[in-house]
């Protein structure tokens, strides 16, 4: 059965695949494909394999041999979901291998920005702990986690996670009421979470009710010294809205670890900011050693189950 993994180059280097290879011999793995590659390398294949390539309409009715799209992430915006349906082929994503990648990602984000860890090592590299008259430098504020309070916007998975190490630090936790849903038990408010929370760490799905939820007026009602923490979607979080709010004071400081448009080639406002209040990496919370492979031993669980007739992880 022939099958192709079209974008291997998003998933890093160092991953054992004998656990794909040995379900599926014929494989082909490229590690980049471009859009114009796409309908040629599935066109006889059975099996697709992929992170983030997109798999249109058209591309899948032009591949009448394709069976099952299996994916290496959660999202599965970037297939055409009812077309599949239409067309008999079987979705399968991933879930839960990141959780502990990402949560530790967030907190050092939180850690560095409450603990000054960049400007003190600025300090240190520019002579200035060199000539102190103290046997310490204490020229930028540090603050405890401890008696924070961590808003969560998204409490699935992840936001689960999050919460779970927030609570070993000793911080009170808030989650965010589902858009549409009245605040009750743990839930608030979306505007009583914004008024309330220290630290706000975003981990929900970026849909129409959710895209730019993040904004001019959500950041005016932030409190002076919150710290925004976004390790979901580009689209959740207003660029150049967050990028005033952190020259004008309105938030203390933010943490971004996805941007709407990856890579960002033409640029972004996050970007061009200069401050050690902003935190902008490349898309990497996700990706530690183990949770990498262990998206790739999810998905060969994935094919597993559907060549023995099951359904595991299966969203068509």
């Amino acid at each position: 059965m022939k099958a192709v993994f079209l974008d291997w180059g998003t998933m890093g280097p160092g991953l054992n695949v004998d656990g794909l290879r040995a379900l599926l011999p014929e494989l082909v793995i490229h590690d980049v494909t471009e859009d114009e590659q796409v309908a040629e390398r599935i066109r006889d294949a059975e099996f697709v394999l992929a992170n983030k390539i997109r798999l249109s309409d058209a591309l899948l009715e032009a591949s009448p041999e394709l069976r099952f799209i299996g994916l290496t992430a959660t999202g599965t915006d970037n297939v055409d979901l009812a077309a599949a349906e239409r067309h008999g082929i079987a979705v399968c994503n991933i879930r839960a291998y990141c959780t502990q990648s990402v949560a530790e990602h967030v907190f050092g984000c939180l850690l560095s920005l409450t603990h000054s860890l960049e400007s003190y090592v600025g300090d240190v590299r520019n002579g200035a702990w060199q000539t102190s008259d103290d046997f310490c430098l204490l020229s930028h504020p540090v603050r405890e986690l401890s008696g924070m309070t961590l808003g969560i916007v998204g409490y699935g998975e992840l936001g689960q996670g999050v919460a779970k190490i927030a609570g070993a630090f000793g911080m009170r936790v808030l989650v965010a009421a589902r858009p549409g849903t009245e605040p009750g038990g743990e839930r608030v408010s979306f505007d009583e979470l914004l008024q309330s929370a220290d630290v706000i760490s975003l981990h929900c799905p970026l849909t129409d009710a959710t895209r730019g939820l993040f904004g001019k007026d959500e950041f005016a009602r932030m409190k002076h010294d919150a710290i925004l923490i976004n390790t979901a979607r580009g689209g959740l979080v207003d660029s150049a809205a967050l990028v005033a709010a952190l020259q004008q004071g309105e938030i203390g400081a933010a943490a971004i670890d996805v941007l709407p448009k990856e890579p960002p080639r033409d640029g972004d406002p996050l970007l061009d900011y200069v401050g050690r209040n902003l935190l902008v990496t490349p898309h990497i919370a996700w990706a530690t050693n183990e949770a990498r492979q262990a998206a790739i031993d999810e998905l060969s669980a994935n094919i597993a189950s559907f060549q023995e007739g099951g359904d595991r992880s299966r969203v068509v």
